[in-house]
């Protein structure tokens, strides 16, 4: 009955979280730093209404599309850029556009678990590689025994392990992939949200087209809002605005992001999304320290999460669930490999919660991990 990519689909959805219980679970954004956009959502809907409340051109709106590849600043155009809903809609476009079934993606090990089931469910094989604190370890490609469609990697504040590739390693994949004609899908979030030093250039800015950048204002701005976009060559966008099936991402949500924009705001709002989740970091990593000394991790220098490595003999699934009934959600951190992986790991997200809320919770997940000994 079912095609096989809906075959291994759960038949139910998960019950709701209960009240009260504390985020560490998915990367929500921080309700005190979510922006006003009374205004820009006013002008959208007078002075330009006769936009927002039509369809919308299918590779996103002129001026937003011109905005961004200033913004990206790697020598792109308004061509190269294709407005989505959020950047897991860009992935799945990426999917649609190189994928056909029994084809081999490269992810790294663990990898950012929701574009786990974006790209299986396109009959993708998956290869994983390892990290090591440098990020995706280039070296293990050499040993590859297929050439995979593309790799897929998170270069800034990876998700879930918060490393940040530098520059020499960024290069050396960049060389990997143009030598061997291989596609490199850049998620890339986070890269804004950065709490202290400097970035090295997006994986985009050193390889060009052989790089499908995906960009979003979620995490930066407001989730809710579903805008993210796809930088690649022109030739690449048509295909994949060809591809969508949306008629146009929303064009209302567009132009208030638009007006935020023009009208200067983002960079104060950078400022103060730096500042909460630094805060909430810092928050967090004293909180752990405090009561789970038993637990290793790097501390992130941006981003939403702290990867937490457990003694091995621990099973982070049964963690989950003893924090789940301590009232305090967090994903475990086998959800994080495409096979059957590790299982000593679970991530904790510290953007959504208050600092009181980050005390509680680290305490109930340090009696879930004593529990699950």
């Amino acid at each position: 009955m079912y095609a096989r990519r809906a075959e291994r689909l759960a038949p139910t959805l998960p019950g709701s979280v209960p009240a009260g219980t504390i985020g560490f679970d998915s990367g929500h954004a921080f309700p005190g730093v979510l922006p006003d956009l009374t205004r820009e959502a006013e002008v959208a809907l007078s002075h330009y209404r006769a936009e927002t409340l039509q369809y919308a051109p299918r590779t996103g709106l002129p001026d937003l599309r011109a905005w961004i590849a200033g913004y990206m600043n790697v020598g792109v155009t308004p061509d190269h850029i294709l407005v989505t809903n959020g950047a897991k809609h860009a992935l799945e476009l990426v999917c649609r556009l190189l994928l056909d079934e029994g084809d081999t993606v490269v992810v790294t090990a663990p990898t950012y678990f929701s574009a786990i089931p974006i790209i299986r469910s396109f009959g993708a094989t998956f290869v994983e590689v390892p990290q090591d604190a440098d990020g995706l370890d280039v070296a293990a490609l050499d040993r590859l025994t297929v050439t995979p469609k593309f790799i897929y990697n998170v270069p800034d504040f990876h998700n879930p392990t918060g490393i940040t590739m530098p520059i020499e390693r960024r290069q050396a994949l960049i060389t990997y992939a143009e030598r061997r004609g291989i596609v490199v899908v850049e998620d890339s979030p986070y890269r804004e949200v950065r709490f202290e030093g400097a970035l090295p250039p997006s994986l985009r800015a050193l390889g060009g087209d052989t790089v499908i950048h995906l960009g979003t204002f979620s995490k930066l701005m407001a989730p809710g809002l579903r805008v993210g976009w796809a930088a690649a060559s022109p030739a690449l966008i048509a295909r994949m605005a060809q591809l969508k099936t949306d008629a146009g991402s929303c064009p209302l949500t567009q132009r208030v992001i638009l007006e935020f924009l023009t009208a200067g705001r983002l960079p104060s709002h950078i400022l103060r999304v730096q500042e909460a989740y630094r805060s909430n970091r810092d928050h967090m990593v004293a909180a752990l320290a405090r009561d789970m000394p038993e637990a290793t991790y790097d501390r992130p220098h941006g981003g939403y999460y702290v990867w937490l490595t457990l003694p091995e003999s621990t099973n982070g699934d049964t963690v989950a669930a003893c924090a789940a009934a301590n009232g305090v959600a967090i994903i475990a951190g086998s959800r994080f490999y495409a096979n059957p992986g590790p299982k000593h790991h679970v991530r904790l997200a510290f953007s959504h919660a208050t600092h009181q809320e980050i005390d509680e919770g680290v305490r109930g997940v340090a009696e879930a991990f004593r529990a699950a000994q």
